[in-house]
C-alpha cells in the first residue's frame, strides 16, 4: 500500500472519496468491501430488496438493479470511480450479455478509472497437469467456461477503447473457507461421494475467500492495464489428496476411490466436468504485481486456521 497504508495514498481529503461499485456482492464481494479503507464509499448492485438492510449494516450502499434488465443497469453510469465485477454469466448460452450490458452502461458517462473482473480458471480447459501461467492459450470446453471467455473478451475490449479504463481479469479456481456457505468439503465427505483413483486423478487449485477478497481490492489499485492474474494459493494437490486431507482434519472417513469409467455412473455431470480438467496454476504474477502476501498459502492452513 502507499505510505499511509491506504490504496488512496496521502491525497487531500477532497480527493479521497473514491466510490467502489461491487457488482455481484455475495460472500467474496462482502469480504472485499470489508477490506476497503473507510475513505472509500462502497456501492453494491442488488436485485433483492431483502438484502438491502444487511448490506447497509456492513456500510455498503445498496443500489437496486438487475443485470438482466438493461434499464436498471443504466442507472450505474457515472456512479463509481472503480468497479469490482463478480457477477456470474447466465446459466445457459455461450455468451455473457450481462457483462456486455454492464460495460455499456459504465461507459456512458464518467467511465470508472479501473474495472476488475472475476473470471474462472476453467477458461484454460484441460492442461493435463501442466503448470499454467497467464499466457496459456484458452481452451474452454464447458459452456460455463465459454461464457467466461466471452465476458473476458468484453472486458478487454473495454480496456482498449478511448475511455482508457484500466481493466484487470482475475482467473479464480475453487474458492473455500470454513466460514463460507458450502466452503469446505465436509458435506461431500459425509455423503461418501467418491473421488478418482490416483492413476486417473487430476490436479486442482484453490484460494481462500479472504485471500481472494484481498486480491480483488489490490487489483482495483495495483492491477496493470489489460492484465490477467491467476489468483490461487501455493498448493499443488491432486483432487483426491485434497479430500483425504480434509477428511483427516475433520475426523471423517476418507472418500472411496473409483476409476474414471466407474465415476461416470456415480457422479453428476458438474462433478465430472471438474474431474476432466487438470492443471497447476502459477501465481507468480499475482504475488509480484498485486503484491499479495497470502494469509493462507495452502489449503491445510486455510481449513485449519481460516475461520
Amino acid at each position: 500500500m502507499p505510505s499511509n497504508q491506504s490504496p488512496l495514498g496521502a491525497l487531500p481529503a477532497r480527493f479521497r472519496r473514491e466510490r467502489v461499485l461491487i457488482v455481484g456482492c455475495g460472500d467474496v464481494g462482502q469480504r472485499a468491501a470489508a477490506c476497503l479503507p473507510g475513505a472509500v464509499r462502497v456501492l453494491a448492485l442488488t436485485s433483492s430488496s431483502e438484502r438491502r438492510p444487511a448490506l447497509r449494516a456492513q456500510g455498503i450502499t445498496p443500489l437496486c438493479g438487475n443485470l438482466d434488465d438493461a434499464r436498471t443497469v443504466l442507472r450505474l453510469s457515472g456512479l463509481a470511480t472503480r468497479v469490482l465485477h463478480l457477477a456470474p454469466p447466465p446459466n445457459e448460452g455461450s455468451s455473457d450479455p450481462r457483462t456486455r450490458s454492464l460495460l455499456r452502461a459504465l461507459q456512458l458517462r464518467g467511465a470508472p478509472r479501473a474495472l476488475v473482473y472475476g473470471s474462472t480458471s476453467g477458461v484454460y480447459g484441460d492442461c493435463q497437469g501442466a503448470l499454467v501461467n497467464e499466457t496459456q492459450a484458452l481452451a474452454a470446453t464447458t459452456p460455463r467456461a465459454q461464457r467466461r471467455v466471452d465476458a473476458e473478451a468484453s472486458v478487454r475490449l473495454m480496456g482498449r477503447r478511448p475511455s482508457r479504463v484500466r481493466t484487470s481479469i482475475l482467473r479464480i479456481p475453487g474458492i473455500y473457507a470454513p466460514n463460507r456457505e458450502g466452503g469446505t468439503p465436509e458435506a461431500r465427505l459425509r455423503k461418501g461421494t467418491p473421488v478418482l483413483e490416483r492413476a486417473d486423478d487430476v490436479f486442482t487449485n484453490h484460494i481462500h475467500a479472504d485471500d481472494l477478497a484481498r486480491a480483488c481490492v489490490n487489483a482495483l489499485w495495483r492491477g496493470q492495464p489489460q492484465r490477467i492474474y491467476n489468483i490461487n494459493d501455493d498448493s499443488a494437490m491432486l483432487m483426491g489428496d485434497y479430500f483425504d486431507l480434509a477428511a483427516d482434519l475433520y475426523g471423517l472417513p476418507r472418500p472411496p476411490r473409483v476409476p474414471r469409467n466407474a465415476a461416470q455412473g456415480q457422479l453428476s455431470l458438474m462433478l465430472l466436468s471438474f474431474m476432466s480438467e487438470s492443471r497447476r496454476m502459477d501465481n507468480t504474477r499475482m504475488k509480484q504485481e498485486l503484491r499479495l502476501r497470502l494469509r493462507y498459502p495452502t489449503v491445510e492452513t486455510g481449513l485449519v486456521l481460516g475461520t
